[in-house]
């Protein structure tokens, strides 16, 4: 690849220069935590290769140990090897069966994956919202910005159940509620999907989002309905109508990108995993109980923990590494 960056002419397609410079600088940033690892295994073996072996005993164990740890971070990100394993991710949330509790639910996986992105230092934004008068949400898309963001959230794709004593009864009976989670990689380049512009129908108006003093008093939202695949997306996060556009386009491209993927059950499987048709019983992913106990499970792995709380507030890579 080096050797491409050698031949002078390389540099009068810009395109391509950059891009080999970014395959090169990223493959460097993948090698480095190798390279580490390999001087770190050598001077463990150093160390209990000497003669005090008493005294080194106690810092062979802690070595040991950090180098473990560093190896099953290096294992993780190995397995994030995905074609758009590396792109931001678009996340959409769809309250299913449960009504008030179904759209209180889909706001609380919200403040779950805002929390685990904020945790990892990515960037969460909503881009559409379409709030109920409780302050739930029939459904919301945002972004999360950072490098393997759909790696890690891929698998997170699908049905998520929730069991608790439900705020909006009187009888503070127990309800079940169901919200669908879907994933999608961001996708940047219109090269990767082709739309045909006379496919598409736009709609321009008022934006509900937030942006500044004008944004609700001009048509800045905008909305894509793409005939053929009958997708329809929405933008109303940005300050201006052309940044709202190019900003749905992503997600339309993000969308038509998912649904070539399905065309074949191995494409399917690797991008976004199996999406049940019912948000419903029988078709969950997980589980979230908060009564008559407190069990998060994933039924496809049975990692399962009591801290439900602790799962909410963001902590779910137990989770999103078992996948």
């Amino acid at each position: 690849m080096k050797e491409e960056l050698d031949d002078p002419e390389i540099w009068a397609d810009q395109a391509r220069s950059k891009e080999l410079l970014k395959e090169i600088k990223n493959l460097e940033e993948e090698i480095k935590p190798i390279d580490r690892l390999l001087d770190e295994v050598l001077a463990l073996e150093d160390l209990a290769a000497t003669e005090e072996e008493e005294e080194n005993a106690a810092e062979l164990e802690k070595n040991y140990e950090t180098l473990l740890n560093y190896f099953e971070k290096i294992k993780n990100k190995s397995s994030l090897s995905g074609e758009y394993d590396e792109r931001d991710a678009i996340v959409s949330i769809y309250a299913g069966a449960g009504g008030d509790d179904a759209e209180d639910w889909t706001g609380i996986l919200l403040k779950m994956y805002h929390q685990w992105a904020k945790r990892h230092n990515f960037e969460a934004k909503i881009l559409d919202q379409h709030k109920n008068e409780f302050g739930g949400y029939k459904n919301i898309t945002f972004e999360i910005k950072g490098k393997f963001a759909y790696g890690w959230l891929k698998n997170e794709a699908g049905v998520h159940r929730l069991v608790r004593i439900s705020p909006f009864s009187p009888k503070k009976l127990r309800h079940t509620s169901f919200a669908l989670v879907e994933i999608v990689p961001r996708i940047i380049l219109p090269k990767e999907v082709e739309i045909n512009p006379a496919d598409l129908e736009i709609r321009f108006t008022r934006s509900s989002g937030p942006g500044g003093q004008n944004v609700n008093k001009r048509e800045t939202a905008v909305q894509i309905f793409h005939k053929p695949s009958k997708i329809q997306v929405k933008c109303d996060s940005e300050r201006s109508q052309e940044m709202n556009r190019q900003k749905a386009m992503e997600i339309l491209s993000s969308k038509l990108l998912k649904l070539k993927a399905e065309e074949t059950e191995k494409e399917k499987k690797a991008l976004k995993g199996e999406i049940p048709q019912k948000i419903e019983w029988g078709h969950q992913i997980r589980s979230y109980v908060f009564h008559p106990y407190r069990l998060v499970k994933d039924h496809r792995t049975n990692v399962e923990t009591g801290n439900v709380e602790k799962v909410l507030a963001g902590e779910i890579d137990d989770f999103l590494k078992a996948e």
